[in-house]
């Protein structure tokens, strides 16, 4: 959905609004000088109510995949926003960038309702026998961490590994 137009000023200045039932702000671009090819294209700045340009994003030079055309990608963040603004950037004919907005793209939990069921007729695992439940800890052997981990009347590994090179420390200085 387009929410605005930029277009560039007499100064060459890209200058435009950006309007939907929530915001409506003016912006502009500033172009953005690095060498560095992921920097941004451009900063994104907003007029504020003090008459002030405040830096609000930035936008990214992308290509299309099917057609290689260059487009403006990023967001629009500030604290007034319950949630960032992502847009998008396209150049027009005239020279001037229509702005559209997107959502992100979620991972979205399934209600319980269609969550897959545990006992769903699944096969058995591998070497399991129907019916057969697989034991937390079976094939895992037995634990190689010692009494240092909770074990009773044991301090960390730490206060022994201190312990030991104090030890040590006193055999070398006799």
């Amino acid at each position: 959905m387009n929410i605005g137009t930029i277009k560039q000023n007499d100064a060459g200045v890209f200058v435009g609004k950006i309007s939907t039932l929530a915001i409506s702000i003016v912006i502009a671009l500033r172009a953005v000088q690095s060498t560095n090819p992921k920097a941004p294209k451009y900063e994104v700045l907003a007029l504020s109510d003090a008459r002030a340009w405040v830096q609000v994003g930035a936008l990214f030079e992308l290509a299309a995949n099917a057609t290689g055309e260059a487009f403006l990608n990023g967001k629009i963040e500030d604290p007034s926003l319950a949630a960032p603004l992502y847009v998008s950037a396209f150049r027009q004919e005239d020279g001037s960038y229509n702005v559209v907005w997107s959502r992100p793209n979620r991972r979205r939990d399934l209600p319980a309702g269609l969550a897959p069921k545990a006992e769903d007729g699944l096969p058995p695992l591998p070497g399991e026998t129907e019916g057969a439940s697989i034991a937390p800890t079976e094939g895992l052997g037995e634990s190689t961490a010692g009494a240092g981990f909770g074990g009773e009347g044991q301090g960390s590994g730490r206060g022994k590994r201190r312990q030991g090179a104090e030890a040590s420390e006193m055999a070398d200085a006799s």
